[in-house]
């Protein structure tokens, strides 16, 4: 079975994380506040908690990679997985005009 997937707005999110904070006086638990919260957004706990606990990064609460420094990341893996392949074209290149180069001598 597929499991489904729901993408939600950055206002959506930002707003279930904004109630999570301001109802975590009216709940045992940060934990109790995202269970109570989750099911009216339409989400999982789980997914609820990932938004929390990413915001707590963005914003230094919690220790880990922040959401702007995941996007240069993964940024710069493209960029270099770019100049890898630039790289592996070039060194062919070469090897081939080294080769040409050779045969053109000894035909010569």
């Amino acid at each position: 079975m597929m499991k489904k997937s729901t993408k939600f707005s950055p206002e959506v999110r930002e707003r279930a994380v904004r109630m999570v904070f301001e109802s975590r006086g009216d709940h045992g638990s940060q934990w109790a506040a995202i269970e109570s919260i989750a099911p009216k957004i339409g989400c999982s706990a789980q997914t609820l908690c990932n938004w929390v606990r990413q915001y707590e990064r963005n914003t230094g609460q919690r220790d880990g990679t922040t959401t702007a420094e995941a996007d240069r990341i993964k940024q710069l893996e493209r960029e270099n997985r770019e100049l890898k392949k630039a790289n592996e074209i070039l060194r062919l290149a070469s090897a081939f005009f080294a080769q040409a180069e050779l045969d053109r001598r000894f035909k010569s």
